[in-house]
């Protein structure tokens, strides 16, 4: 287990940006993948809190295409993963999970209804 934590902060204008902390020194090697290759232009500014750093990751312009697409942080000196991202576009979407939650919450309000109908019926 590593004594690295990531919290992600937002994606705006094509980058990811998070706050890395952990102890103050040495300063970590962070490592960001995707599809397997180094992410190149990932830098990590140190914050006035001592421990903690601004993590920015561009996303490539090739990983902005239909599907999912997954980036892994991990701690560069051993390799253990602090976390992830993923990029969801295009046609993958229509299959999205939370396309079924939506379905799946719209069924079920109107069973609650059809429901609280049948017993204000019968009462």
């Amino acid at each position: 287990m590593s004594e690295l934590n990531i919290t992600k902060s937002r994606i705006s204008k094509g980058v990811w940006e998070g706050t890395l902390s952990g102890p103050a020194t040495p300063e970590p090697t962070i490592k960001v993948t995707y599809l397997d290759q180094t992410v190149s232009n990932v830098t990590m500014a140190a914050t006035a809190e001592a421990g903690k750093w601004t993590l920015s990751v561009p996303i490539p312009v090739d990983a902005i295409s239909d599907g999912v697409q997954t980036f892994l942080i991990t701690n560069a000196a051993d390799g253990v993963r602090l976390a992830d991202f993923t990029l969801i576009a295009g046609e993958a979407l229509a299959d999205d999970i939370r396309a079924e939650v939506e379905l799946l919450r719209a069924e079920l309000d109107m069973l609650k209804r059809a429901f609280r109908r049948h017993c204000a019926e019968t009462a």
